[in-house]
């Protein structure tokens, strides 16, 4: 049995995944000028991830137990390509600190399968990071 814990940061990071697939959709659709051409597909891929990441953790927090939440966190999708990209790096981080707490505690419980889900999440969510990255270093 899954702690309450586990439970609400399960539900935490649906929340933070809604959040950014928003986030990386609306961005796709503001972004103008020469980058958008360059970068349009990458936006709109990671947000599919992130809808797929989604989606993954509601079904094992319902397997769980657990009722998913269809609210997504505060969206910041921001007015300049800089501001942006700032948003995106924050939120990369911000997830994959929360999804490395999620796996301890998934380990400390004994729960395997959650902890190799988000192991698997986790990864993406470094290539993300990166992305939005680079992008910000041009």
């Amino acid at each position: 049995m899954a702690s309450a814990k586990l439970l609400d940061m399960l539900n935490q990071a649906i929340a933070r995944e809604l959040q950014v697939s928003i986030q990386y959709m609306w961005q796709h659709v503001q972004w103008k000028g020469v980058k958008h051409y360059a970068v349009t597909e990458g936006f709109k891929e990671t947000a599919v991830a992130e809808m797929k990441h989604a989606e993954k953790i509601a079904d094992r927090l319902w397997y769980l137990g657990g009722k998913p939440t269809t609210k997504p966190s505060v969206i910041d999708v921001g007015d300049k390509l800089g501001d942006m990209l700032n948003f995106d790096v924050k939120a990369e981080l911000e997830a994959i600190g929360m999804y490395k707490e999620i796996m301890d505690i998934a380990q400390k419980e004994g729960d395997v399968a959650t902890r190799e889900i988000f192991e698997e999440i986790e990864e993406e969510e470094e290539e993300h990071h990166d992305f939005f990255s680079s992008l910000l270093e041009k």
